[in-house]
């Protein structure tokens, strides 16, 4: 198969076209970043597919600021909403399957039951209301969309790196506890993206979210323990305390009825992908 994967330098990005390179079989997988692939331009999409003839699209690319969405919404939703629908067109036209990468964000976290895949959307946030829109467009032409929550990996920014850097920095760290969720692996989510793909599933709607569940302040315990540190040294606090631009759901825990469609098995809890991730997360810390 050949692969086109968008976005290929981030943080998912990169172990997509990783989980692809160290396959069994032989792939061509083409992993252009942003500057070398602004999926804002159609015509830029259109001819990354008339060179690559991919099979495949894996989208990674997006706007994931997701506070700064709420300053400039209108610029994010071109990212996460038209350009999905340009995407998702062109790959139509050249009989290519579109998977694209969703958020919990779609939802508004009132509810107190993991959320399926087909439970009313809501968002709460200019993030969520761009990323619905690529959902909406993705889903229209007849491709996949899979929703993730809470990623983290060795690539990038995000809240593992943050807790090892602030646990080398201080003595205590106030995180949140009025927030659940799943934390989610970047490399069981490529896996998983990458086994969907593959198959004949139908086009709808999947959750790409590690099993079980816990909150910030939880998940920065496990960090803490996971450095040797004391965990005592994360303190909880309510959501109301650090108030940000964007609001974020409450509740955020994603149900997996949908991968039976798909003849595939959910991902795996997130305490067992957290211990399987960790040496990969000592490197170094931005």
């Amino acid at each position: 198969m050949r692969w086109l994967v968008t976005g290929g330098q981030g943080m998912l990005g990169t172990d997509v076209v990783a989980a692809l390179r160290r396959g069994p079989v032989p792939e061509t997988v083409a992993a252009p970043g942003h500057a070398e692939l602004d999926v804002r331009d159609p015509h830029a999409v259109a001819a990354a597919m008339e060179e690559h003839k991919p099979d495949v699209v894996v989208n990674c690319a997006g706007w994931t600021a997701v506070d700064a969405a709420e300053e400039h919404e209108a610029e994010a939703t071109v990212v996460n909403g038209a350009a999905v629908e340009s995407l998702a067109a062109v790959c139509a036209g050249y009989g290519a399957r579109l998977v694209q990468i969703s958020t919990d964000y779609v939802f508004d976290g009132t509810a107190r039951v993991p959320y399926a895949e087909d439970h009313p959307v809501n968002p709460v946030n200019a993030y969520g209301r761009g990323k619905l829109a690529g959902e909406t467009a993705a889903l229209a032409y007849g491709h996949l969309v899979v929703r993730t929550a809470w990623l983290y990996g060795p690539r990038g920014r995000n809240f593992v790196r943050t807790m090892i850097r602030l646990a080398a920095e201080r003595d205590t760290i106030a995180v949140v506890d009025d927030q659940t969720g799943q934390p989610t692996w970047t490399g069981d989510l490529a896996a998983q993206v990458l086994r969907l793909a593959r198959t004949e599933a139908p086009s709808g709607v999947y959750h790409g979210t590690n099993g079980g569940r816990t909150t910030w302040h939880g998940f920065a315990r496990e960090i803490f323990a996971a450095l040797g540190a004391d965990p005592g040294r994360v303190t909880p606090v309510p959501t109301a305390r650090y108030p940000l631009p964007a609001r974020r759901p409450a509740y955020s825990v994603l149900g997996h009825e949908g991968w039976a469609r798909a003849g595939l098995s959910p991902m795996r809890d997130w305490r067992t992908a957290f211990r399987d991730a960790w040496p990969s997360m000592l490197g170094k810390v931005q």
